[in-house]
């Protein structure tokens, strides 16, 4: 006897036999994947049909029928899936009789503790219900018979696809919708971090979507790879659902792990890699189908008036596009003379010309293409890089396009190095996208840069370049440099613009990691970028690729603020680069603001504030972006400033994006004591701040609170503790410790601590408390956040003002990243 023959025969002993049998099924390594979930409906339609029959028998009911529905019906049950059941009637047994057959089945059921969509219906009512509700009728086109009577199902199954395809033209649109809405809501698998197996884009319910358009008779989708890809889903659906004991269909971050384990992958990363990319073929294969679907509507709306003014059916238009490429209803297809096998550069002028177009490359174009086209000689010709450029500088319609030839594996034949980084997901929260998806996006981001730079080819190749590096072990940037100049030489750049490419990918991060993290009045900061730029047309290219890398990123990698920063820095280097010699800088004189706010704190012996909303920056659309709100602070130099300051601001929720401090020499005789000589230092801090949520408090709340935190009658630790005990922080992944270190030959002025650290409140104000127990001045502080990473440069003196010693240095940073830990 088989291992199923004996599972099925122990499951008909009742309840508590299923149970036993459907525990050993699924414990069962063995089997696993399409074999088990079909094991496991087989195993419970024996149950469910021994339930129904004897059920039917003592209620005494004929003409009844159960029926498996939905993922059941289809024999798809995960461990953990629902029951979707309808028992089926022809109405000859009185409403109790069948309320009796009813309560006998979906009883042992629930006391198993197995989850359960039911209904009750006749075959009039079933259809009713399946014509008013989209939902229901996608359920019953996978009708299929449990127990009962086997002619009565039959005949709603017939009635049941008649009705679909008979109402395919009204249907098909609200499914379409249905789609898009959901998509919406739940955003696209392939992206997510922790993605919806089932409702987002590309996922289990898109692949049911496809199913039923199929049954429509209308369209069909691209059938290669799309079962593997729905087996892979359900796969990982098996594996969570065992992994949580629970019906989730959310592959959170806490779950990846062993959810890998479980499938025998080797971690998290290569689960997502291959989740990623089925809902890849699945998204694409909607596209596809949903595309040939419209374009049957708008055929069969148009046709019957064609048809009456022309009297036969008219041939379809074509539209030269480029050598071998047309346009043929809103698809871009190949020319009846295109020869692919022979006309090696087809497949890119092909994609450049749909991508200027603004049209979608016809699946049958596409797969002609790939099975067709020979590999590209090394280098390639001067017509191929051009269009490729062409490609690349298209806009938002490069991302379909590309996407196409990427499904065909196209991209990964010109660029042999891009399959490292396809469906590669990225960790940081602050992105969006996969490695492979940001590099496009950033592609598209610059492509409306061009204008800013003199070699706008270099800028798109760079962009689609700059990240790969994330598909080798090590620094990203070091290995891409590599790969860069690796591919600008396949594509047939000359030595001197490979050199370019491969500065620029080196150095892609230096000018935002600069402008946000080291003092630009320092000229160490200046020299060292200028050095490692070496070029004014490099710099340009860095300065164009820095703002499209950021805005393919995420909302939280650009804004306004950095925006000046960098193009602050950005002019500083060029003035180095174009001869102007780096000279320390004279100190700042204080603004006529920040002047009389010190000297009103040197009057009064206590600090004085000042907050003020900064002038607004317009954004491409034109409206206003606010660039935040400046914080003035002025007080007596005094020990605990810093940590104060910083502490005061984590407890009214202000999330400081900047901090700058410095002292000012006034004279004495201008403090409380009148008859006093010589001069006295008023410390100067210049914050800016945004609350995080609700509004900014007022000024002479801060204060208060400040001179509290200074005397020492407000305990910043404890209220800080006591809020974080309140509102504890959600369950998710484990941060990484928090890394401290000593930036070398940053500065010539001060000694650069670097902190990174998972963002928290009161992060600044623990910062600085290391800092002024260690007994150090902070002369300057660059505070930046990506997401729940708080990236942080502190300039650091003795109390003579000099930079420290190494030991020192070190000894530092190590006291500071214990106080965070």
């Amino acid at each position: 006897m088989t291992s199923l023959e004996e599972t099925t025969e122990q499951a008909d002993s009742g309840p508590s036999g299923y149970a036993a049998a459907r525990l050993r099924l699924l414990q069962e390594k063995a089997r696993s994947g399409p074999p088990r979930r079909a094991a496991l409906a087989r195993l419970t339609d024996d149950w469910l049909n021994a339930l129904f029959t004897t059920a039917a028998r003592e209620a005494g009911v004929r003409g009844a029928a159960l029926v498996a529905v939905g993922g059941y019906g289809r024999g798809e049950l995960s461990p953990r899936s629902d029951l979707d059941l309808l028992l089926l009637h022809d109405g000859s047994s009185g409403p109790a009789a069948i309320a009796a057959l009813a309560d006998r089945v979906w009883y042992p059921v629930w006391d198993l503790g197995l989850a359960l969509d039911h209904s009750v219906r006749t075959p009039a009512e079933a259809r009713r219900t399946a014509g008013e509700d989209l939902k229901a009728q996608l359920g019953l086109l996978d009708a299929r018979h449990v127990a009962g009577d086997l002619g009565l199902v039959s005949g709603v199954r017939t009635a049941i696809l008649a009705d679909w395809r008979n109402s395919a033209l009204k249907r098909l649109p609200e499914l379409d919708e249905l789609c898009r809405e959901r998509a919406e809501r739940q955003g696209e698998l392939q992206f997510l971090l922790e993605p919806d197996l089932k409702e987002a884009r590309g996922g289990l319910r898109d692949a049911t979507a496809l199913r039923a358009i199929a049954a429509s008779w209308l369209a069909d989708a691209p059938r290669e790879g799309l079962y593997e890809a729905r087996r892979r889903l359900l796969d990982a659906r098996d594996a969570l659902h065992l992994t949580t004991g629970r019906a989730t269909d959310r592959l959170a971050l806490q779950e990846q792990d062993p959810v890998a384990a479980e499938l025998g992958l080797l971690d998290a990363d290569a689960l997502l890699r291959q989740v990623y990319e089925a809902a890849r073929t699945v998204s694409y294969a909607s596209d596809v189908t949903w595309r040939e679907v419209n374009r049957v509507l708008r055929s069969r709306a148009v046709r019957p008036r064609l048809r009456a003014m022309l009297g036969a059916k008219p041939a379809p238009d074509r539209s030269p596009l480029a050598e071998g490429v047309v346009e043929q209803d809103g698809e871009v297809v190949l020319a009846r003379t295109a020869r692919p096998e022979r006309d090696l550069v087809l497949p890119l002028r092909a994609a450049a010309a749909a991508a200027q177009a603004g049209l979608p490359i016809s699946l049958h174009a596409v797969r002609r293409l790939a099975a067709a086209s020979k590999p590209l000689p090394v280098p390639w010709p001067a017509e191929a890089r051009q269009e490729l450029i062409t490609l690349l500088g298209a806009g938002e319609s490069t991302v379909p396009v590309w996407e196409a030839l990427e499904a065909e594996g196209l991209i990964s034949q010109f660029l042999p190095d891009w399959e490292r980084v396809r469906c590669r997901p990225q960790r940081n929260p602050v992105h969006t996208w996969t490695v492979d998806r940001h590099l496009v996006e950033t592609a598209v981001q610059a492509s409306s840069l061009t204008r800013r730079v003199g070699r706008p080819d270099l800028l798109l190749i760079c962009a689609l370049l700059h990240d790969i590096g994330k598909g080798w072990p090590g620094d990203h940037s070091v290995a891409g440099e590599v790969i860069a100049r690796d591919v600008a030489s396949r594509i047939g750049f000359d030595r001197e613009d490979m050199g370019v490419v491969a500065t620029v990918v080196r150095h892609h991060l230096l000018l935002i990691d600069t402008a946000t993290r080291r003092d630009l009045d320092d000229p160490a900061t200046v020299s060292a970028v200028a050095t490692r730029v070496g070029s004014l047309a490099t710099l340009e290219l860095l300065h164009a690729l820095t703002e499209a890398d950021a805005l393919a990123t995420g909302p939280a990698a650009w804004s306004s603020w950095r925006a000046s920063l960098v193009n602050d820095l950005v002019a500083r280097v060029a003035a180095v680069l174009a001869g102007d010699a780096v000279t320390e800088p004279e100190p700042a004189a204080p603004s006529a603001e920040q002047e009389r706010l010190a000297v009103e704190a040197l009057r009064t012996g206590g600090p004085v504030l000042a907050l003020h909303a900064q002038a607004e920056a317009p954004q491409d659309d034109g409206e206003p972006e606010p660039v935040g709100v400046e914080l003035l602070i002025a007080l007596p130099d005094q020990p605990g400033v810093l940590p104060a300051a910083a502490g005061v601001l984590a407890l009214h929720r202000l999330t400081v994006r900047a901090a700058d401090l410095r002292a000012v020499e006034l004279p004495a005789e201008l403090g409380k004591d009148a008859e006093r000589k010589g001069t006295t230092e008023v410390l100067l801090l210049s914050w800016r701040v945004a609350a995080e949520y609700g509004s900014l408090p007022q000024a002479a709340r801060l204060r208060a609170d400040l001179v509290r935190a200074l005397d020492g009658s407000l305990d910043i630790p404890s209220r800080l503790a006591e809020r974080e005990a309140a509102y504890p922080r959600r369950r998710g992944v484990t941060a990484p410790p928090p890394r401290v270190t000593v930036a070398p030959t940053a500065s010539q002025l001060a000694t650069v601590i670097e902190v990174r650290a998972q963002d928290a409140p009161g992060l600044l104000h623990r910062i600085g408390r290391a800092l002024e127990e260690a007994r150090v001045r902070v002369r300057s502080a660059h505070v930046s956040t990506l997401g729940a990473n708080a990236v942080d440069a502190f300039y650091v003196t003795n109390e003579r003002g000099r930079p420290l010693p190494e030991k020192a240095a070190a000894e530092l940073a190590g006291a500071v990243e214990a106080a965070l830990r």
